[in-house]
């Protein structure tokens, strides 16, 4: 495995020509860094799923260079879609959409729909443009960490959890601390409206301002699979609790306004959604390094955000015994 910390334009070539070669490629997007192989090649997408230790059911999102290129992926393709695509893309956005020949089972978890997605991230889209160039067509690329960890929002992050699973030909692209550092809104659009299956940056109100037209908050269950809609996911080895002061010797998240409760150790201390869930992330990670058994999280209060915020910390902190 190499890290690669100054990603010229040199840097890139290489990583595309990794990615065209069969192997893995680590690199940041806008929401988190993902774990990238080329999309068409069974072996390689195989890798990654014995990287994360993923269920092979579990499908893939397909990261592509611009809209042009949605219709090589997927077929059927509503006004909405291209709607949505042509106002959010480049963007935190993940379109569920019927997939074309070129979607196969290994990237689709066996189903008859493919997740697409143009990251809004300066490096990620040269990547990708330079991976078309060589003749790619799509990069594969879940979340860079261990199968339901939290995701990783910087490349140290990366290395942490997936140094000793990566092979010699891999690479880690470095490009900073992820600005969003949330998960995509991942948005089924196989039916006559659409549907908001995880929450993230591009919010209900966004979606329905962009279609000019109400979405079906109550749909019920469409019985698509995607990332990031288990019970428990993004979980740090901490136990995390919700709404909780922390006690002594614990971690505590929560906005700057709150004070920190004597002895508790404060892992972030944000100043608005925004922060919160940039920060989120690594200050769970945070918490693993200093060892800690317990995190507690007080959640915002509403606001930009708080639905993908509060997504996934619900998930973080379940556990079997609650229910």
């Amino acid at each position: 495995m190499e890290f690669i910390s100054n990603c010229t334009a040199a840097a890139i070539s290489k990583a595309a020509k990794a990615l065209k070669d069969g192997h893995l490629v680590a690199f940041p997007t806008e929401t988190v860094y993902g774990l990238g192989a080329d999309a068409t090649n069974k072996n390689s997408v195989s890798q990654v799923y014995v990287v994360k230790g993923r269920p092979t059911d579990h499908p893939l999102i397909v990261h592509i260079s611009s809209i042009n290129q949605i219709s090589k992926w997927a077929t059927d393709i509503p006004d909405y879609a291209l709607k949505l695509a042509r106002d959010f893309w480049p963007g935190p956005m993940t379109l569920i959409l019927k997939r074309s020949d070129l979607a196969k089972d290994f990237i689709t978890g066996g189903q008859d729909n493919v997740g697409l997605r143009v990251p809004n991230q300066p490096l990620a889209l040269a990547l990708l443009v330079e991976f078309d160039s060589l003749g790619g067509q799509g990069v594969a690329a879940p979340s860079a960490n261990r199968f339901g960890a939290v995701s990783p929002t910087t490349s140290l992050a990366v290395s942490e959890e997936l140094e000793k699973y990566l092979g010699s030909n891999d690479l880690i692209l470095d490009g900073g601390s992820c600005h969003i550092g949330i998960e995509s809104t991942i948005i089924n659009c196989t039916g006559v409206i659409p549907t908001i299956l995880r929450p993230g940056a591009i919010t209900n109100e966004m979606v329905e301002n962009s279609i000019g037209s109400k979405i079906d908050l109550n749909t019920p269950d469409s019985g698509i699979k995607t990332s990031g809609l288990l019970d428990k996911h993004y979980s740090p080895k901490a136990r995390v609790r919700l709404n909780m002061l922390a006690e002594p010797g614990e971690g505590f998240i929560a906005m700057a306004s709150i004070s920190t409760p004597a002895g508790a150790i404060r892992l972030a201390s944000p100043r608005n959604n925004q922060e919160f869930a940039r920060v989120l992330y690594e200050a769970l990670r945070d918490g693993d390094r200093f060892n800690l058994d317990e995190v507690k999280v007080i959640l915002p209060e509403g606001g930009v955000l708080f639905e993908a915020i509060n997504d996934r910390m619900m998930k973080s902190s379940f556990r079997t015994e609650h229910y």
